[in-house]
């Protein structure tokens, strides 16, 4: 099975960044410990205020998409939907070379 890249990014309101901050790590801690979960970073973008990426890399889709059904993932996109300045961007695909 081929291992699945993703980059998911984000665009915040920039008077909540701190709870932007706050949310993303937390989402990140917990990803971290989920079975097939290879990479999950998060990433500020270093010009553009509000914006960040999650990096990831899972071991196959079947663990992403369980991913997609934890308590983690539910409460972050109940709780970032009101500071997002607008929706997000995946970007989802297999290693080329």
């Amino acid at each position: 099975m081929k291992n699945l890249y993703i980059v998911a990014l984000f665009r915040f309101k920039e008077n909540y960044l701190t709870d932007a901050i706050e949310l993303l790590t937390k989402l990140t801690v917990e990803t971290r410990k989920e079975e097939g979960c290879l990479q999950y970073d998060l990433i500020e973008d270093k010009e553009n205020k509000g914006i960040f990426f999650l990096i990831e890399l899972w071991e196959t889709e079947e663990h992403h998409f369980k991913h997609g059904g934890t308590d983690h993932l539910l409460n972050f996109r109940q709780q970032s939907m009101k500071i997002l300045e607008e929706s997000t961007q995946v970007y989802k695909g297999f290693k080329i070379f």
